[in-house]
């Protein structure tokens, strides 16, 4: 507890030291994907995830009429599993081999290593800054990208705002103290009356941020930007802030460092953040809809065919998992983002 001793930081400055601090932050050290992991993404759940973000890829090239050049971005790449699978699979289309740049906008030195052990593709590029993606048309991949983005946190109590933050005592424990705060500053800030309807806020500036200078880059070069993460649909805003740990749920407080932070994105919220900076809201769906209707199930039945009964059996429990309602089907959503020139809407 070096770092804040008896102080008090926002929630946002709490995650992002947590996670992302350079000495010992959880990404920065350790790679929480996969069964030993403390977590697991459907690209680590089964190969016909990553295979149908890359058929969706190839529609998407073909809606924007074959061009030339293509930029896809796989923003923060995991452990490589999903590039890994996408690549495999589109290095296949011979005609569209030939067009493409792949990036991966990767943040964590460890997770990078990691990728490219796993990759082994002289022709990905890894970038921090956006700016440096090439001229062509761009599609930004967003797989449990920014769920894991540091947020803030307000909520209201007898008419009055407060911003939820964590204090740092000198007997190293931690504690949540709410702070009164002016809330119309918050609306003024985001350019949307947040506060309206609302008694709990939890909100990504970072998020925002991300969205605007990606608008830019589609503005200006075509493209789109697919969102799939944790959601909701709900106009409520609602406190989904949460520690993975071993695959359970724990508190953050009491594993500072030590577990993955992530929340639920206000797709609400998100499409009115959206439309304001630009974007047109080309689709928004369930994560299981989506892959249905990409051909998941076609795809799963016509591998299994002369599979024996166990392995059968194995790759439609991984299947149930990522589009069963009861599981990632129905917790994760969809969203696809582009500029007002493009309408594209396969998976939606």
């Amino acid at each position: 507890m070096k770092d804040y001793k008896n102080k008090i930081i926002g929630i946002d400055k709490f995650i992002e030291n947590s996670l992302y601090d350079k000495r010992d932050g959880y990404y920065m050290s350790k790679d929480p994907f996969g069964k030993k992991g403390d977590f697991i993404t459907s690209s680590n759940i089964s190969i016909f995830f990553s295979e149908m973000l890359a058929i969706w890829i190839l529609s998407f090239w073909e809606k924007l009429n074959k061009p030339k050049k293509i930029n896809i971005i796989d923003m923060g790449g995991g452990n490589g599993e999903m590039s890994f699978n996408i690549l495999n699979t589109l290095n296949k289309f011979s005609q569209f081999k030939k067009n493409y740049c792949f990036y991966i906008h990767e943040k964590s030195p460890y997770l990078k290593r990691k990728q490219k052990f796993k990759i082994k593709n002289s022709s990905i590029i890894w970038i921090n800054n956006l700016e440096k993606i090439k001229d062509g048309p761009c599609l930004f991949l967003a797989n449990e990208f920014f769920d894991s983005f540091p947020i803030k946190q307000f909520l209201k109590k007898d008419k009055a705002w407060f911003e939820r933050k964590v204090k740092f005592s000198r007997n190293k424990s931690l504690v949540y103290v709410d702070q009164k705060t002016n809330i119309k500053s918050l609306d003024k800030k985001i350019g949307v009356k947040l506060s309206n309807n609302q008694t709990f806020i939890e909100i990504s500036e970072n998020t925002i941020k991300y969205l605007k200078s990606i608008y830019k880059i589609i503005a200006k070069k075509n493209g789109g930007l697919l969102i799939i993460d944790y959601g909701y649909f709900d106009k409520k805003m609602k406190n989904t802030l949460r520690g993975f740990s071993n695959h359970k749920i724990v508190d953050i407080l009491e594993h500072y460092k030590k577990c993955d932070i992530t929340h639920s994105l206000p797709f609400d919220f998100l499409k009115k953040i959206a439309k304001k900076i630009g974007f047109n809201i080309s689709g928004i769906t369930t994560q299981g809809s989506f892959l249905k209707k990409l051909g998941i199930i076609e795809r799963a039945e016509m591998v299994s065919k002369k599979m024996n009964f166990s392995d059968k059996a194995n790759i439609y429990y991984r299947l149930e998992k990522l589009i069963g309602k009861q599981f990632m089907g129905d917790v994760f959503k969809v969203m696809l983002l582009t500029n007002n020139k493009t309408k594209f809407k396969i998976g939606f």
